[in-house]
């Protein structure tokens, strides 16, 4: 292949370490399809805008199209990176005559940069797609759980009853703030800096916005070294999924700790558990404990990109060559993440009877309790919490004999003489009447829950509904481009 890089301004050739060392080459199988859409593009703007003969932009789209087809491995990888030998395959497929027009009016600042974005584009409507999934899989195990009783928990003590739909939306919620985190991100990734060249644009009379339009993208970063030098696109891609990664987090810690057998919750299906290589009765969550800790990927990921842009100076720096492989390292964890998440949680058996027995466990109806004391015997809150509180000091639920003894050396008179009787006492003890008297909006009780879960279904399916629409923007413009591609072949 032609070194057409080096041969000009560079006397001697880099060693092998060196080589190594600055190559792209590995990130770049990445970005390999947008590089071939971006050249496609690229070309039939020239041809257009008369910077290159309608018979030169024909065979380079023609050997673009057979580069394409070949796939990357037919490329010389001794090169820096993509985009060298890709053209230096095209020359040498059609000759410098023609194939050295391409690159006319461009830089590799701006065509990277495109290429970056063109992928991620693809890579976020994957996850969102991904999101979705999770969101009406968490929502489909609650609408079969409004009744299941289970402990919830504060500092990770039994706090209040509550429900397992309770506690799975508040998951999918979460997800669901993903989801519009990666969209949000999603305006600000599908902008196009093709035609901004190394920094300060060209003299060549090129249409920035014809190349826009063909690559599907909603717009264009239009000062000329912002677009090639700016990589916040990435810091907030990878922030994204960092906060997403630590929800799922959260999940992967619960799963891990329910499926032991203090608390026996769940069990996970065994396509997602292992077992001990000495210990042959073990099952064990190693699918969820993989997920927790590779959270610490997407982390280091931002942590990484927030270090390689600090304080670089405009524009174009080679810096911005490590971030590609952190952006894909996190992109790649973390959708990965949210599949298993989702195979995950639709395949566990739920224990609905363990979770049950210990819905009361370490007195979780002692607040309910305490608010009972104060809509019947008119205490404040405070007072009744002490009550409560010391009662809580005994074994087992209070008797009201053994409330009214507490509340006369606490105020000094029983509340049974206030109105408190033992039917109102055991109904405070009750945790399934305690959740379905918390039926505000959010609440655990069953109806609450079911306009949640609606709720829910509803934005998913404007989710969904906006999603397609971005996919079909995008596919759209792919398919307009190859039609221009088709036309400038056949004339």
């Amino acid at each position: 292949m032609s070194d057409i890089l080096r041969r000009g301004r560079l006397a001697s050739v880099p060693d092998e370490e060196i080589i190594n060392f600055t190559s792209s080459m590995n990130a770049d199988k990445w970005i390999f399809k947008a590089d071939i859409l971006v050249d496609l593009a690229h070309t039939i703007m020239l041809k257009e805008r008369k910077i290159i003969k309608a018979e030169d932009c024909k065979k380079i789209l023609e050997g673009l199209l057979t580069i394409r087809e070949e796939g990357i491995e037919k490329l010389d990888h001794t090169y820096e990176d993509i985009h060298i030998s890709l053209e230096s395959r095209l020359i040498d497929m059609v000759g410098e005559d023609t194939g050295g027009r391409m690159h006319s009016g461009r830089s590799r600042n701006d065509e990277v940069a495109t290429c970056i974005r063109l992928t991620l584009r693809n890579e976020l409507l994957l996850l969102m797609e991904d999101l979705i999934a999770l969101r009406n899989t968490l929502n489909d195990i609650s609408s079969e759980n409004l009744d299941t009783l289970m402990p919830g928990f504060t500092h990770l003590q039994h706090a209040q009853p509550t429900t397992l739909a309770h506690h799975l939306t508040a998951h999918a919620n979460a997800i669901g703030r993903d989801l519009e985190r990666t969209r949000d991100c999603y305006k600000r990734v599908n902008l196009s800096p093709l035609g901004a060249a190394a920094f300060a644009s060209t003299g060549f009379d090129l249409d920035r916005e014809r190349t826009c339009k063909l690559l599907g993208f909603d717009g264009l970063i239009e000062n000329s070294m912002d677009a090639v030098s700016s990589r916040d696109f990435l810091i907030e891609s990878a922030s994204v999924f960092a906060n997403l990664m630590i929800n799922l987090s959260k999940m992967a810690e619960e799963i891990v700790i329910w499926s032991t057998s203090e608390f026996a919750f769940i069990e996970l299906d065994d396509r997602y558990a292992s077992t001990s290589s000495i210990m042959p009765q073990k099952k064990n969550p190693d699918t969820a404990e993989l997920l927790r800790g590779k959270s610490g990927a997407a982390i280091g990921s931002l942590m990484s990109l927030l270090a390689i842009c600090k304080a670089l100076p405009l524009s174009y720096n080679r810096d911005l060559q490590e971030a590609t492989p952190n952006i894909m390292r996190s992109l790649e964890t973390t959708r990965a993440s949210v599949r298993i998440m989702n195979g995950m949680m639709a395949t566990m058996s739920i224990n609905k009877e363990n979770m049950a027995g210990l819905a009361t466990a370490g007195f979780t109806t002692a607040t309910e309790l305490a608010d009972t004391m104060v809509r019947v015997c008119d205490i404040p809150f405070r007072t009744a919490h002490q009550i409560v509180g010391v009662l809580a000091r005994g074994n087992g639920e209070p008797t009201l004999g053994e409330i009214d003894a507490v509340a006369h050396n606490v105020i000094g008179e029983s509340l049974s003489s206030r109105g408190l009787t033992e039917d109102m006492v055991e109904e405070a003890l009750d945790p399934i009447l305690n959740v379905s008297k918390r039926s505000v909006i959010g609440g655990p009780s069953p109806d609450s829950m079911e306009r949640l879960i609606e709720s829910s279904r509803e934005r998913i399916a404007n989710d969904t509904e906006i999603l397609e629409s971005l996919i079909a923007n995008r596919d759209s413009a792919i398919e307009g481009l190859f039609c221009e591609v088709e036309k400038c072949i056949d004339v």
